[in-house]
């Protein structure tokens, strides 16, 4: 972690830095969860998420959140080409002010928080809709977010199995590497059969609309719960009906999106009623739809801040 020469004031800390304060999902969980019960007593403000598509496949989104002591910015860069730079196909960062004077208080690497936030949004839901004892997890894709929902969701679950989905070979030998060396058994199959036989489902395709969709809902076990973090992009749109709860991360950035992930009367609720009761989680099976909600960055990096400035990143270079 560094601090700037001329400025003490404010910091930057890198995605090394945060992986190096070692925050676990469950601590990352507890800050969006608190953050979800705060937004809904008013005390934090969150703007609709914002999307850029400006062609070649490449998606640019930005977050703002605020409470009456920091506000938080984040930006990020979907870009297809970069693994032939040798480059993370995701990339962005954060500003985190003061909310009360508006000067910059830190700013920092978006990567490790853009991964960790949604596994544990995905967390969140899982815990509210999904069987507490499930033990098989399918994967469909299995790049960044599949390993930080693997990650995550053996911490909350009694996970034994792992069913995998990918376009390349090579991926889903890493994955299910990965998953063994956790003591997990892992397979790779395909589409339909980790469906049907997953008691957890995560979706996390590439961001790319051109992909025909290839997910039938009606595969899911009647006691499922699927986590869909690729904005519904592979999933077959007439078939979202079957899941008799449906959740999505903000109704309110839901209602406004020029590009709507699902109807609006199939949407049970957001993250915000979920959390504070307002919606049923009795009905499966369920599945969490994931846009990108600001609050999740916002606790995150309010978090990583707050951990940082104890000290606990001070020696980080």
């Amino acid at each position: 972690m560094n601090s700037n020469s001329d400025r003490d004031d404010h910091i930057f800390i890198s995605d090394k830095d945060i992986a190096a304060l070692r925050i676990s999902p469950s601590r990352l969980v507890d800050a969006i969860e608190a953050a979800l019960v705060a937004k809904a007593k008013g005390r934090i403000h969150v703007a609709p998420k914002s999307v850029l598509l400006p062609g070649q496949g490449r998606y640019v989104m930005s977050t703002l959140a605020s409470d009456d002591a920091v506000t938080a910015l984040k930006t990020v860069s979907v870009i297809p080409d970069n693994p032939d730079r040798n480059l993370p196909r995701i990339n962005g960062a954060i500003l985190l002010l003061d909310a009360k004077t508006g000067l910059l208080k830190a700013v920092m690497d978006a990567n490790w928080i853009t991964a960790q936030r949604t596994a544990a949004l995905s967390v969140i839901a899982a815990r509210h809709l999904a069987e507490p004892q499930s033990q098989t997890i399918g994967f469909i894709g299995c790049g960044v977010q599949a390993h930080s929902h693997l990650a995550a969701l053996i911490g909350f679950f009694p996970v034994r199995h792992v069913l995998v989905c990918s376009r390349t070979r090579a991926a889903e030998e890493e994955f299910c590497a990965k998953a063994r060396q956790l003591g997990i058994s892992a397979r790779a199959t395909d589409a339909e059969e980790t469906l049907r036989t997953a008691d957890i489902v995560v979706t996390s395709i590439t961001l790319d609309y051109s992909v025909t969709p290839f997910l039938n809902a009606r595969w899911m076990k009647p006691t499922a719960f699927a986590t869909i973090t690729d904005l519904c992009i592979p999933w077959k749109p007439d078939s979202l009906h079957i899941f008799k709860t449906l959740v999505i991360d903000d109704l309110e950035q839901e209602r406004t999106a020029e590009r709507p992930l699902l109807r609006h009367q199939t949407i049970a609720g957001d993250l915000v009623g979920l959390v504070t009761g307002q919606v049923d989680p009795g009905r499966r099976p369920a599945a969490f739809a994931f846009r990108g909600i600001a609050l999740g960055d916002f606790a995150a990096a309010n978090l990583v801040y707050q951990l940082a400035r104890k000290g606990k990143g001070e020696s980080c270079s």
